[in-house]
């Protein structure tokens, strides 16, 4: 559908569901792949070199909370292939279920590091080299849920929220510097884990990683030069 032949993508959690099928993607569509995960071991067993050359395909391991992780990160990258043209940040997590004065701090704590800061961070880190190129994409994910507060979702909305938020600001910083910044909202994610914990849903009605994947891919390509800033609902019919 879109060819990126050329292209360097970094995707990030390259080890889970969504974050798989975007890396797969990417380089079914003839980038070079950065795939982060926390560990490099589960991106060997998901990438075996028999089916992605491992001329295209660089395996980090990374904390995306920690700056010093994630500096060492892009370092890695570039000294690999020179150059990253787009970001797929994939990293995030849900927890919720309490009311506010239930939560614990530490639920608190621990959206906000694993929504918010690890997409601060990454974004961050790409931005003075897609500065230098004067071209970059960058496409985050954020969530549904981010757009307003709910009952027993106070963290996991505010940290998603925050991710718009981000996204917005990047794309105003950016938007004269080559570089487009969009976020996605996915609905309910069609995921084996998702499954385990609603059995008896509609599964019919979620959505396929793959399809958020080809979104993703779309915001990443120059045919989505015109969009910038956007969170563009990807909700099936979840």
């Amino acid at each position: 559908m879109f060819d990126f032949s050329g292209k360097v993508a970094l995707v990030t959690g390259a080890g889970g569901n969504l974050g798989g099928a975007v890396a797969r993607a990417f380089y079914a569509s003839g980038a070079s792949v950065v795939l982060v995960n926390r560990s490099t071991e589960r991106l060997n067993a998901l990438y075996p070199a028999e089916q992605f050359v491992p001329a295209r395909v660089h395996f980090a391991a990374a904390d995306l909370a920690d700056e010093a992780s994630v500096t060492a990160l892009v370092a890695g990258a570039l000294d690999r292939f020179g150059r990253i043209d787009i970001l797929a940040n994939t990293v995030g997590g849900y927890r919720a279920g309490t009311p506010v004065h239930e939560t614990p701090l530490e639920t608190w704590d621990f959206m906000l590091t694993l929504n918010a800061r690890t997409a601060f961070l990454i974004s961050k880190a790409v931005i003075p080299t897609m500065l230098a190129q004067r071209y970059g994409k960058i496409v985050h994910v954020a969530a549904r849920g981010g757009l307003t507060g709910t009952a027993r979702h106070s963290a996991y909305a505010a940290s998603k929220s925050a991710v718009i938020r981000l996204t917005e600001t990047l794309a105003a910083e950016l938007r004269h510097e080559g570089i487009n910044v969009n976020c996605v909202l996915p609905g309910t994610i069609d995921t084996p884990q998702n499954r385990a914990e609603a059995p008896g849903a509609d599964y019919s009605k979620w959505v396929a990683p793959e399809a958020i994947a080809d979104v993703i891919l779309f915001l990443a390509s120059d045919a989505a030069r015109a969009v910038n800033g956007a969170a563009v609902p990807v909700y099936g019919r979840s």
